[in-house]
């Protein structure tokens, strides 16, 4: 436990690795326009690829964070306090818990305001959108409940690494989300996403399978 507390305060190198340990409290409702001061963080790889707290893979690349209490789908204006530069994420997950710090962001949010050289720096908070959060259902909401959920397309497995390497470039310079996923057997898939629901998930397949024969939707996990 001692060396965990002091891998915490290191402040660049760790300033996100001790991010998502212990117990996050129960979501809290709150007003458009509610603010918070302390410190950020961020975080970027081991936790790429990973599931968030919110049941989505969390993507480095998009601009998203981790929060306490807030709910998932919660708009969040960072602003730090001692350049000005703010940026707006979107909390999907849970943390940080380490004393002090209110939000851990994202590597791709973390550039946008210079956290990723600098680890740590002081900020408010302030929610600018509740809508995925607060929204009501709409009648007939079972039946887009069943079809939300977490999914990818995967579009091939590889043997070897620099296959799937060359076909997610591939998929990325033609503008996808393309991810490498290490599965049983030395096997590296390449997926497109995550997608928020299956029927986009099997929209997405249809348009890749031209160039992408194989494409086929999987759950995340």
């Amino acid at each position: 436990m001692r060396r965990l507390v002091l891998a915490c305060l290191l402040p660049v190198a760790l300033a996100a690795g001790c991010a998502h340990r212990g117990v996050a409290p129960s979501p809290e409702p709150v007003a458009k326009g509610w603010t918070e001061k302390g410190l950020a963080s961020w975080y970027g790889k081991p936790y790429h690829g990973r599931r968030a707290a919110s049941g989505e893979i969390y993507d480095m690349h998009e601009m998203t964070a981790a929060h306490r209490t807030l709910p998932f789908g919660t708009r969040v204006r960072v602003t730090r306090r001692d350049t000005g530069d703010s940026v707006v994420v979107r909390i999907n997950d849970r943390g940080p818990f380490v004393k002090g710090r209110i939000i851990d962001l994202s590597y791709a949010a973390a550039r946008k305001i210079g956290l990723d050289r600098d680890g740590v720096a002081p900020v408010t908070l302030k929610v600018v959108d509740l809508q995925e959060a607060t929204r009501s259902k709409p009648a007939g909401h079972s039946a887009a409940q069943a079809d939300a959920g977490c999914w990818w397309v995967q579009v091939g497995a590889f043997g070897e690494l620099s296959n799937a390497e060359g076909a997610r470039d591939r998929l990325r310079s033609a503008g996808e989300r393309a991810v490498i996923v290490e599965g049983p057997g030395g096997l590296h898939r390449v997926r497109v996403g995550p997608l928020e629901s299956r029927k986009l998930a099997t929209r997405k397949a249809r348009a890749l399978s031209g160039a992408w024969p194989h494409a086929e939707i999987v759950p995340c996990g």
